[in-house]
C-alpha cells in the first residue's frame, strides 16, 4: 500500500456534517496554553504549601508507603524510582532519579530530604553512580513532611490510572520552601528561591502570626537573609531588603577565604567556602585561565586539596604580590563571587504568582491552620466513634447477664444484632462492638479500663471541639509544634552578611598604614611598618635590620604611606612609578626582593633615589627638583610625572660621567640646601633655576670641588641640619647658619671633617624632635630620638651617635615620626647628663664654634 491509497479520497462516504472549521492560529494558542499551564503548574514550579515539585513529593510519598523511613535500613534507588514511576511519576527514570539524588545533596538542599549512601555526586558536577548502586531513606526532617498524613490532613487525588491515591500536598510540619528554596524553568516563566534557614524561617513565621501587619523591614529582624547550604558571605542587605518586598532581586554572594603565611616566606589564598549553585570545578579552571592568560599575575600554584572535611583550594602567590589585590581580582573576575538571582514565583492554589517574602509565610500559615484544623476534625471524628463504642461497650457490662442470656438464646450473630439492637437501645455499631467484644473485657479490671477510657474520651472531644471552634488555639498549637521543630532540627547560619561593597578597586582593600621602604645597594627592596624598630638611646650598638650578603649594603630608607605613590628613579636617569603596597612587606631580618623583579630596569641601573607623594588634588608638591653627583641641578613640574607607563619615562639627561643622586618635591618656593663629602654646603633659591621639562640636563647648582653631592635637603622641611659622618658623628645645627649663596658656589663648611670623623655621609633638614633611624654598611640599625642630639654650630664635628668599628661605616640615615616608649621615659634624665657632658667637649676642628 503506497501513499497514494492513504490519500485517495472516499466520495461516497465523504459526510461534510462532520467537518470543523477552526483558526489554525488559535489551535495552536490553545493547544501550547495547555501544554504551557501542564509544565508550570505539574512539573517545573514549586507549591507554596510544601515548597516541593510533582516529581520530589511522589518520591516522598512512595518512600513513606514504602516504610522507608530513618530508623529502616536503606533500599536500592532502584527499587524507590521504580515504585515511583510504576505508581505515581509515569515519566523517565533518569528524571525521577536526578531529582531523588538532588534532594541528597548537602551542598544543594539546607535540609536534606533524602538520607543517601554511596556516591550522590559532587560539587565539581560530578554525577551521581547508577541506581542500581546507590541506597538511600528518608531524612529524619523528612519524616516532618508526612507527619499526620494519615490523619486526612490534606486532599487525596487519583493517580495517572487510577489505582492509586497520592495526596495532592505534603502536610509539610516545617516551612520546606523556604529552607530548602527551589530551582525550576517552566514555559514563559522561572522560579529561583533562596534556602533559609530554618531556626530563622519559623521565627519569622511565629513573628507574622503575632503581627499580621509586619513589613518586610520588620521581618528582616528575624529572617537575616538567604542561608546557603554551601555557606559563604552575602554582601550587603538592599539586594535582601528588595527581595523580600517585591519577591525578585539580586543577592551577591562571596566565597569565604584566608590568607596564610608559607614557610619559604610567600603568602596562599585559601578557599574554604564558595559560592551556592557554583561548581567548584569550574571555578577552579576558570581561575587557572585567569592566571594563564596573565589577567592576573602572581599566581604560581594552584591545587585543589578538597576532601569528605570540605572545600580547599589553595593558590600559592609570589613573594612581590599582594595577597588582597589578587583575592580582589579574584572576586572581579571567577566565580568566587557570583549572584542569586532571587525570583520568587510560586503556586497559589495551582496559579503561579510572583511574591514577597511575607506573602510566602502568610500562604504557608493558611495551609497549616487548614492541616491543623483537619487533623482535629479527623481526631474528633475518630474520638466520637470510639465513644460511642464505649457507651455501648458500658451499657453491655451494666447489664451483662441480660446481654449473655439475649445472645445465649439467639440462633447467629445475624439474630442476635437485631434483638441487642431491640432490648437495650443500641445501634448496629455498638450492638456489633459488643458481639466482638472478647470474654476478659468481663473481668472488674476491665470495666474500669473502659469507664476510664470513656471519660477520657469525653475530656478529649471536649477539647477537640474548644479547638475547631476558638482560632487562637489553633495558630497557637501552630507556633508550638513550629517551635518544637526548631528546638530538634535547627542548625547554626551558615552564610554570613557582611557590609560590603559589591565592588572595590584594588587598593581599597589594602589598609593604609605609614610604613617602611628600604633599598640596598644591590637592589634588594622591602617594605616595614613604622614600629619595626623600638627607640633606642644615643650610642646604642642597634639591632639587626636585614641579613645581607657580604657585599651589600642599606642604601636607602624612605617613609611613607601604603596609599602614596613612590617615584622610583634610577642613575641612569629613568623613573618608575608604583604604589607604597606593591612592595612586598617582609620580616625585619630579610633583605627583602629584588627590585629588578617589581619595576622593569635593566640589570645595570640602580635605584638612585624613590620619592613618595599623595595623588591627591590638595598635594603642595608643584616640582620635583633633581640633582646629580657632580652638582648639576634642574626642577621640573611634577605634572610630567603623573602619567608614567609600565616601562617607565626618561627624567633627566645626564652626561657621561654622572648620574642622578637626589630628587626632591618642592613647592616652587623652597631653598634648597646642598651638601658634599667634603663637608662643605651651599643654599640657594629654588625658583633661581628655571622649570624645565624631564629631557633636559638642568644647570650648575654646587660647585663640589671634586667631591661628591652626598645631601639635599629644604628649608621647609625643618629649623636644623642635621650632619652624620662615616664613623658615627653626628649633630644638629641651625638652618639660619648657612647662609644662601648662588648657584654654583663651593659653599660654607656643614661640619669639620677628619680622620676620626671621616667623610660626610648624610645631611637633612629637621625640626629636632624627630626620631632618626641610623643604618651601618653591615646591615646594623640604631633608632633614636634627636633630641638627644644636641645642637652646635655647623663647624663642628657632633657627637658620637653609634658606635662603629672595623670597616663598619654608617651608610644612610632615615627620619621618622616620634615615638617615645618605656625605656625612653626611664631614662630621659640619664640621656640629659650624658648630653651635658658630651657638649663641654665636642668634636670640632680649630674654627669651630661651641
Amino acid at each position: 500500500m503506497g501513499l497514494d491509497d492513504f490519500m485517495e479520497f472516499d466520495e461516497e462516504n465523504f459526510d461534510p456534517g462532520n467537518i470543523t472549521e477552526t483558526d489554525l492560529s488559535h489551535e495552536i494558542r490553545r493547544d501550547f496554553l495547555e501544554y504551557s499551564m501542564s509544565v508550570i503548574v505539574a512539573r517545573a514550579l514549586p507549591d507554596v504549601r510544601d515548597g516541593l515539585k510533582p516529581v520530589q513529593r511522589r518520591i516522598l510519598y512512595a518512600m513513606y508507603q514504602m516504610n522507608n523511613g530513618p530508623d529502616k535500613p536503606y533500599r536500592k534507588c532502584a527499587r524507590i524510582v521504580g515504585d515511583t514511576m510504576g505508581k505515581y511519576h509515569p515519566h523517565g527514570d533518569s528524571s525521577i532519579y536526578g531529582a531523588l539524588v538532588y534532594m541528597a545533596q548537602d551542598w544543594n538542599m539546607r535540609e536534606v530530604l533524602v538520607d543517601g549512601h554511596g556516591n550522590f555526586g559532587s560539587m565539581d558536577g560530578d554525577g551521581a553512580a547508577a541506581m542500581r548502586y546507590t541506597e538511600a531513606r528518608m531524612s529524619k526532617i523528612a519524616v516532618e513532611m508526612l507527619r499526620d498524613l494519615d490523619k486526612e490532613t490534606v486532599d487525596m487525588q487519583d493517580n495517572y490510572d487510577g489505582e492509586e491515591k497520592e495526596p495532592v500536598v505534603l502536610p509539610s510540619r516545617f516551612p520546606n520552601l523556604l529552607v530548602n528554596g527551589s530551582m525550576g524553568i517552566a514555559v514563559g516563566m522561572a522560579t529561583n528561591v533562596a534556602p533559609h534557614n530554618l531556626g530563622e524561617v519559623i521565627d519569622g513565621c511565629v513573628a507574622v502570626m503575632d503581627n499580621p501587619e509586619m513589613t518586610a523591614v520588620e521581618l528582616m529582624q528575624y529572617i537575616k537573609g538567604p542561608d546557603f547550604p554551601t555557606g559563604g558571605y552575602i554582601l550587603g542587605r538592599s539586594g535582601i531588603k528588595r527581595a523580600f518586598e517585591t519577591g525578585r532581586g539580586s543577592i551577591i554572594m562571596r566565597g569565604k577565604t584566608r590568607i596564610e603565611d608559607m614557610p619559604n616566606g610567600k603568602k596562599r589564598i585559601i578557599i574554604y567556602e564558595i559560592p551556592y549553585a557554583v561548581n567548584k570545578a569550574t571555578m577552579v579552571e576558570k581561575i587557572a585561565a585567569l592566571a594563564r592568560e596573565k589577567q592576573i599575575e602572581g599566581i604560581t600554584d594552584l591545587r585543589d586539596e578538597s576532601n569528605m572535611d570540605g572545600v580547599r583550594v589553595v593558590i600559592e602567590l609570589r613573594k612581590d604580590v599582594q595577597p588582597e589585590v589578587i583575592l580582589n581580582q579574584l572576586y572581579k573576575l571567577s566565580p568566587l563571587q557570583s549572584n542569586f538571582g532571587v525570583n520568587n514565583v510560586v503556586l497559589f492554589d495551582g496559579v503561579p504568582r510572583t511574591t514577597s517574602m511575607k506573602d510566602m509565610l502568610v500562604g504557608y500559615i493558611k495551609f497549616q491552620e487548614e492541616v491543623i484544623t483537619r487533623r482535629t476534625q479527623y481526631d474528633l471524628k475518630k474520638a466520637s466513634e470510639r465513644a460511642h463504642i464505649l457507651e455501648g461497650l458500658r451499657i453491655a457490662v451494666d447489664n451483662l447477664d441480660a446481654i449473655i442470656h439475649t445472645i445465649r438464646d439467639s440462633k447467629d450473630a445475624n439474630e442476635a444484632m437485631p434483638r441487642l439492637m431491640d432490648g437495650f437501645g443500641l445501634d448496629e455499631i455498638q450492638a456489633k462492638a459488643i458481639l466482638d467484644m472478647q470474654f476478659r473485657r468481663l473481668t472488674g479490671l476491665e470495666r474500669e479500663k473502659i469507664e476510664n477510657e470513656y471519660q477520657d474520651l469525653l475530656l478529649k472531644i471536649a477539647d477537640y471541639q474548644d479547638i475547631l471552634s476558638h482560632h487562637e488555639r489553633i495558630v497557637q498549637i501552630l507556633k508550638d509544634e513550629m517551635l518544637e521543630i526548631k528546638a530538634r532540627y535547627n542548625t547554626p547560619r551558615r552564610s554570613e552578611i557582611i557590609d560590603a561593597p559589591e565592588s572595590m578597586d584594588d587598593e581599597d582593600l589594602i589598609p593604609v598604614e605609614n610604613v617602611i621602604v628600604s633599598l640596598s645597594s644591590n637592589g634588594y627592596v622591602k617594605r616595614l611598618t613604622t614600629d619595626t624598630y623600638r627607640v633606642q638611646n644615643r650610642g646604642g650598638k642597634g639591632i639587626k635590620g636585614m641579613e645581607l650578603n657580604h657585599d651589600d649594603v642599606i642604601d636607602q630608607f624612605i617613609n611613607m604611606s601604603t596609599h602614596d605613590y613612590l617615584l622610583v628613579f634610577t642613575n641612569t636617569g629613568r623613573v618608575f612609578r608604583i604604589k607604597g603596597y606593591n612592595i612586598p612587606e617582609f620580616s625585619r631580618t630579610s633583605k627583602g626582593i629584588p627590585m629588578i623583579n617589581i619595576i622593569p630596569m635593566d640589570k645595570t641601573e640602580k635605584v638612585k633615589a624613590m620619592v613618595p607623594y599623595a595623588d591627591t588634588g590638595d598635594d603642595k608638591v608643584k616640582y620635583l627638583f633633581f640633582a646629580t653627583s657632580n652638582g648639576l641641578v634642574k626642577r621640573t613640574p611634577i605634572s610630567e610625572f603623573e602619567s608614567i607607563m609600565k616601562n617607565g619615562k626618561k627624567a633627566i639627561t645626564l652626561r657621561d660621567d654622572d648620574e642622578l643622586a637626589f630628587v626632591k618635591g618642592t613647592t616652587g618656593h623652597n631653598e634648597i640646601i646642598l651638601a658634599g663629602s667634603n663637608g662643605k654646603a651651599v643654599r640657594f633659591a629654588e625658583d633661581s633655576i628655571r622649570p624645565s621639562g624631564r629631557g633636559s640636563m638642568g644647570v650648575k647648582g654646587f660647585n663640589t670641588d671634586g667631591s661628591t653631592v652626598i645631601g639635599m635637603a629644604l628649608d621647609s622641611e625643618g629649623q636644623y641640619i642635621l650632619t652624620v659622618s662615616e664613623n658615627g658623628y653626628g649633630k644638629k645645627s641651625l638652618l639660619s647658619e648657612y647662609r644662601q649663596t648662588n648657584r654654583g658656589a663651593k659653599g660654607v663648611k656643614a661640619a669639620s671633617i677628619n680622620e676620626k670623623t671621616g667623610s660626610l655621609v648624610c645631611m637633612k633638614a629637621v625640626n629636632g624632635d624627630e626620631d632618626c633611624m641610623i643604618m651601618t654598611n653591615d646591615g646594623i640599625v640604631i633608632r633614636i630620638s634627636l633630641k638627644q642630639v644636641s645642637v652646635y654650630s655647623r663647624s663642628a664635628a657632633g657627637v658620637r651617635l653609634i658606635h662603629v668599628s672595623g670597616d663598619s661605616k654608617v651608610q644612610t640615615i632615615s627620619i621618622l615620626e616620634p615615638e617615645e616608649d618605656e625605656e625612653t621615659a626611664e631614662t630621659a634624665d640619664k640621656e640629659k647628663e650624658v648630653s651635658a657632658k658630651e657638649a663641654e667637649t665636642p668634636e670640632t676642628d680649630d674654627d669651630s664654634v661651641k
